[in-house]
């Protein structure tokens, strides 16, 4: 038996007859075996050399191509053969590095193996362009293109599982770090929690000797105010005096409209409170807005519809005085923002009784007053640089103004104080949450040192912590923008010499 013929003469043969549309190239073809059984054929072609010439060298290139890319192949067959191990060795290796120093990690798309076996890809993938470059035949392209679908697919697929891995570690990484954060945050409030709980004694009730305001506690939910969900502005708590002759606890609920105060109860416990049982309900029916407060068994409040303030025995209900406040804005002018009718707002405390307002003259900037609490005079003012429409609420401790603003409807933050004593300013920052939207009424008791603070419709407090004296908060002003005025130093107001208040008879 002869060798078989080899494959360019082969190739040369058939591929006149799979050329359509390309002229005949063979004229005749005689064939004919001899005496050992060797079939012999015998091709007459036609005399154009050069075509001939340059299928040689097509066929030859093509044959060259096809040889370096199944050396290619071989060797990315033994580079994929040998990724376990190297894998295997490569964590090992990132084990040890993670050991030594957890700041260090390595990608599994940088280890050797995965970008050996990505550069053989990329080699294979310029070697099948080169053949489509160069192929002419329809067989060869159809062949080269199933070659290169395949080198395509397997470098998608080692990408895919690279950024598989990669975008695993990174949400893992991203998860312990959130996990860690959280765990730092815990470590941080237990650490505040034991020094506010070791800072010293608890403080006796009307006392000040402390540094001011640290923290404000969760909030503790009372109830329901007793008129219903659709009374959602109103005020309650207290008597905010230092020594309070009773523990009555009052409620007084703003109509539907939140403004108009007509109707409160008193109660005389706490448990009372909670049980809706031994109270006094009383209707007044000429307050205006949420600002009211009690100091020494006397309610507090701006009189309906004008600059006057007003005061009324709680053991009678009687209206006992009515005064204006000189200067002060009225009937919604400069309320707190999202609480209208706030334009007055009484505050009692250690020191004594106040009013929060605002006035033309301070062009709507917080304006603190100290009153007699048995005239109503205006002892002294402050002015503040805080624009009272901005803020959602204040209140007075221990001769310290602390305004609040709002940062969501969950929570709010008590930002700026205004120290009466000293007439100076400082930013802080204490976070206030809160169980609905728009807090109204925010009333502190000295004796308990608790806020008394109405929610849209429900009775809620806050525990406060402060600051030892030794943690006492710093007393520098605020710096302000060239050209700002500073908060004004405090005013005293002589009595004047006519008649200064009204009794019940002018009102009844």
């Amino acid at each position: 038996m002869q060798p078989e013929p080899p494959l360019l003469a082969s190739f040369l043969l058939l591929l006149p007859l799979v050329l359509p549309g390309q002229p005949q190239l063979v004229r005749s073809a005689l064939n004919s075996m001899d005496e050992s059984g060797t079939f012999q054929c015998v091709v007459h072609l036609p005399n154009n050399s050069i075509f001939l010439q340059q299928l040689e060298q097509l066929q030859s290139t093509l044959q060259d191509l096809i040889g370096k890319y199944e050396q290619q192949l071989s060797r990315a067959k033994e580079y994929a053969s040998t990724t376990e191990d190297q894998d295997s060795q490569t964590l090992e290796l990132s084990h040890m590095l993670e050991s030594k120093n957890p700041s260090v990690t390595m990608s599994q798309y940088d280890n050797p193996a995965f970008s050996l076996l990505r550069l053989e890809l990329e080699g294979a993938q310029e070697l099948v362009a080169q053949l489509q470059a160069k192929a002419g035949v329809s067989g060869a392209t159809e062949l080269l293109q199933q070659l290169q679908n395949q080198v395509t697919n397997a470098s998608l697929t080692l990408k895919l599982l690279a950024d598989s891995d990669y975008q695993s570690f990174r949400t893992l990484q991203e998860e312990v770090d959130i996990l860690e954060g959280r765990l730092s945050e815990c470590e941080r409030e237990k650490e505040r929690e034991q020094s506010s709980s070791y800072a010293g004694p608890p403080l006796a009730p009307g006392s000040c000797t402390h540094g001011g305001l640290q923290k404000v506690s969760r909030p503790l939910v009372l109830k329901l105010n007793w008129r219903g969900l659709s009374y959602k502005a109103g005020a309650w708590g207290r008597d905010s005096a230092p020594n309070p002759t009773s523990s009555l606890y009052w409620v007084s609920p703003l109509r539907a409209d939140g403004r108009y105060f007509d109707y409160y109860r008193l109660h005389r416990s706490y448990d009372d409170l909670l049980l809706l049982k031994h109270y006094e309900q009383w209707k007044m029916g000429y307050g205006d807005g949420s600002g009211n407060t009690v100091y020494k068994n006397f309610m507090y409040f701006n009189y309906y519809g004008t600059r006057d303030m007003a005061k009324v025995d709680l053991s009678s209900n009687t209206l006992v005085l009515r005064r204006p406040l000189p200067g002060a804005t009225y009937n919604n002018r400069f309320s707190y923002a999202s609480v209208p009718w706030t334009t007055f707002d009484f505050a009692g405390d250690e020191k004594g009784l106040w009013v929060l307002y605002a006035t033309e003259e301070s062009k709507g900037n917080l304006v603190i007053s100290r009153l007699n609490d048995s005239t109503l005079e205006v002892e002294q003012t402050w002015y503040t640089s805080q624009y009272k429409p901005a803020l959602s609420g204040a209140f007075m401790a221990c001769g310290v103004l602390y305004a609040l603003r709002s940062l969501s409807t969950r929570q709010e933050e008590i930002f700026y104080a205004y120290d009466t004593t000293t007439s100076q300013e400082h930013h802080l920052s204490i976070l206030l949450d809160k169980m609905l939207e728009t807090l109204h009424g925010i009333n502190y008791c000295p004796w308990d040192h608790k806020l008394y603070v109405y929610n849209d419709g429900f009775l809620i407090n806050y525990d406060l912590t402060f600051l030892t004296l030794k943690e006492k908060l710093p007393s520098s002003p605020i710096k302000r923008p060239p050209g700002a005025s500073a908060p004004s130093k405090p005013i005293k107001f002589n009595k004047p010499s006519g008649p200064g208040y009204s009794d019940l008879s002018e009102y009844s």
